[in-house]
């Protein structure tokens, strides 16, 4: 019994000996240029291992992780030791704490303690010297800030690249950035470099090679001296020591070295005021002007587009466009603005237009008067204006709804009717049959009960199918839905005849989803001109689709204004036909 004792003990005390996870340093106190072993070693082997977040600790690593990994047996006993090693470098002086780590080991989570260490000022080290570097290392790196013009005007672009030389005799391995740029009072468009490529090139006279790290485009915003705060690198390379291989070749040693390309200080000139013209908004640059309308010549109650556009090289998106004057018979709605403009090393260069939406309020000859635009030329140091010529609108007495704004009764009750005879349905003839006592069993019935069930079954896995197919077809089931809403809120909207509120609300609703059920698009997506090119694009007629839309605004409007009741029977009358004509229209 006790021989059975022992043996269990020995069998179970590996089981059930103490898991160990744990931070050892080679030093808990070193000065600012020396560098710390960071041990993190386990008595069992673990998997997802998490090491501190070490430069918010305060270090750098400069070499590892490196695993080493130990197991013995001895005197029928196991032992096993892993450790993930890091060599790290302190960057800045205090007390600094490096925080937990983490692993799991059997499934459950171990963390080692927090380990505090103690960074002086930098000390004197007895170096090698045959380790020691054969080149001067401050000599062979520069970070250089290349600025395209030092006195720009204001809103002229001026570029900045930053350019990294190094000497043929090193090599750089990495480098981070501790300060990045800061430019305050510009406006700055950073541009991605794909790839970095060494080149040659020439500094202070001698041969170097250089790699471009960054390309900023800078627009200033004011005048006076604007300082660009500088980009500190910090970097590791690989420099030729004393020491030499057996073909006499120099061996590399690890090296580290912060450069930074100190501040620039830009001049930057005000523009001129001489010659500066009242309604100048800061265009700096070379542009053409243009302002084109869709048509010139229209019925009462269809509407016109106004394009106002700017094409050039300049600060495309630091100005504003002029706006156009219009008499008041004609009702202009905020624009539509649109931007396609790049970015290159050169400065901004494409097009921005202010789009307005025009409707006639009544027949007649309108005129829309010239439009300038001023800008700063760089090329001349001048200003400049351009005038567009006076656009003249001839609005004509347009058929039907649109020109008059009546409704025939006729129509009306003709729309109805035919709205009627879509949904009417089809009576069934009824036949009579005599009764007859028959034995229920082994009648053609009591087979139909027995076989009815079998027969069904490839019905079912069909009719299966079709409605999975009918579930995934999410843009059908989301027209169905708008049909169905359009129905519920028009006929909603006829119970609210009398009340304007509700009846407006659910009229918009019903024409909201009317176009969602035909356009497939959504609520949000909605707008005038949006509307309109799309119905315009399913051959929708012209008349039709003005119609709708100023019904729209009609909804929009008479929420808040008065309404008679016939006035709300008149758009409910409106929305019918329309829904209808449109109904027929669209293809």
């Amino acid at each position: 019994m006790k021989r059975i004792l022992i043996l269990l003990l020995l069998i179970t005390t590996p089981l059930v000996a103490q898991v160990q996870f744990e931070a050892k340093v080679s030093k808990t106190s070193l000065g600012l240029n020396e560098r710390l072993r960071v041990d993190f070693t386990m008595n069992a082997d673990g998997d997802n291992f998490v090491p501190p977040n070490f430069e918010a600790c305060g270090f750098r690593v400069v070499a590892g992780p490196s695993q080493s990994v130990s197991q013995s047996w001895v005197n029928g006993r196991s032992s096993f030791n892993k450790a993930y090693i890091y060599i790290l470098v302190p960057l800045q002086k205090g007390s600094l704490t490096l925080k937990q780590a983490v692993i799991e080991i059997n499934g459950q989570t171990y963390k080692t303690a927090p380990v505090k260490v103690n960074v002086t000022n930098a000390v004197e080290v007895p170096k090698d010297p045959n380790d020691a570097p054969s080149v001067n290392i401050d000599d062979n790196i520069y970070l250089v800030a290349d600025i395209s013009k030092g006195n720009p005007y204001l809103n002229e672009p001026i570029t900045v690249v930053y350019k990294l030389y190094f000497s043929y005799n090193i090599g750089i391995s990495n480098w981070r950035e501790l300060n990045k740029p800061k430019y305050n009072d510009f406006w700055s468009q950073n541009i991605d470099i794909k790839q970095l490529v060494a080149e040659d090139g020439t500094f202070k006279g001698e041969r170097f090679r250089y790699v471009v790290l960054r390309k900023t485009v800078l627009y200033p915003q004011k005048s006076g001296k604007l300082e660009i705060e500088p980009l500190t690198l910090d970097i590791d390379c690989q420099v030729p020591s004393n020491r030499r291989n057996f073909w006499g070749q120099a061996l590399m040693v690890q090296d580290n070295k912060r450069v930074s390309a100190g501040s620039k200080v830009i001049n930057v000139k005000p523009l001129p005021e001489k010659g500066k013209p009242a309604d100048f908004s800061g265009a700096v640059g070379k542009f053409d002007f243009n302002v084109k309308p869709s048509k010139t010549l229209l019925k009462s109650g269809e509407s016109l587009d106004l394009d106002v556009s700017v094409v050039g090289t300049g600060n495309l998106k630091l100005f504003t466009l002029p706006k156009p004057i219009v008499p008041s018979a004609l009702e202009m709605y905020d624009p539509v603005h649109d931007e396609n403009v790049n970015t290159p090393l050169t400065g901004m260069t494409g097009r921005i237009s202010d789009k307005y939406t025009i409707i006639p309020q009544s027949k007649g000859n309108y005129q829309i008067k010239p439009m300038s635009f001023t800008y700063f030329d760089l090329g001349s140091s001048s200003y400049r204006t351009i005038t567009s010529k006076p656009i003249s609108i001839t609005v004509l007495d347009g058929p039907g709804i649109a020109s008059t704004g009546k409704i025939n009764p006729n129509d009306i009750a003709k729309t109805k009717l035919e709205i009627a005879k879509s949904f009417a349905y089809i009576k069934q003839k009824t036949s009579l049959q005599p009764m007859k006592k028959d034995d229920f069993l082994g009648s053609g019935l009591f087979y139909s009960l027995v076989f009815l069930p079998f027969l069904a079954i490839p019905f079912l896995i069909v009719g299966k199918r079709r409605k999975e197919a009918s579930d995934n077809d999410v843009v059908g089931n989301k027209i169905k839905r708008s049909n169905a809403l359009a129905k519920k809120y028009l006929g909603e909207a006829k119970k609210h005849l009398g009340n304007k509120e509700p009846f407006y609300i659910a009229l918009e609703k019903a024409m909201h989803n009317f176009l969602k059920a035909k356009l497939h698009i959504e609520t949000s997506e909605m707008s005038k001109e949006k509307i309109t090119d799309l119905l315009l694009s399913k051959k929708a007629n012209q008349e039709t689709v003005s119609d709708f839309i100023q019904l729209t605004e009609n909804c929009e409007l008479a929420r808040y204004a008065y309404s008679s009741e016939s006035a709300i029977q008149n758009d409910y009358d409106k929305a019918v036909i329309i829904i209808s004509e449109l109904e027929k229209q669209l293809k």
